[in-house]
């Protein structure tokens, strides 16, 4: 038979805790695991307090908050954006029938030969 595995009980920490870690690791600019070691906190809610707390770091250890990408002003972003939804539907339909031409041939005019 079976060992039975214990349940473990759930830890909840404070507010006050959650910032003092995340304040920690971002200092001494610990990973997950080393945050999991120190402090007995899983990477993914290390993780999960890091995103909700607004500041995640890139692969290359860039920190980005929010929307702030690129540093585009908004309203530039949003003009950006807007000419793209204009301008793709014909960029896609003009790559699907090149595609299309590529992989069966030029259209055919007129009745199809049987």
């Amino acid at each position: 038979m079976a060992a039975k595995r214990k349940k473990r009980s759930r830890k909840s920490y404070t507010e006050e805790q959650r910032s003092q870690i995340l304040a920690t690791a971002k200092k001494e600019d610990l990973t997950a695991l080393a945050v999991e070691k120190r402090f007995g906190v899983k990477p993914i809610t290390y993780y999960s307090w890091r995103k909700k707390a607004g500041s995640t770091r890139t692969r290359r250890g860039a920190v980005s908050r929010g929307n702030r990408t690129l540093g585009l002003d908004a309203n530039l972003r949003s003009a950006v954006q807007m000419r793209l939804r204009d301008m793709l539907p014909a960029i896609v339909d003009q790559e699907v029938s090149r595609y299309l031409d590529a992989s069966f041939g030029a259209k055919r005019r007129g009745r199809p030969r049987g």
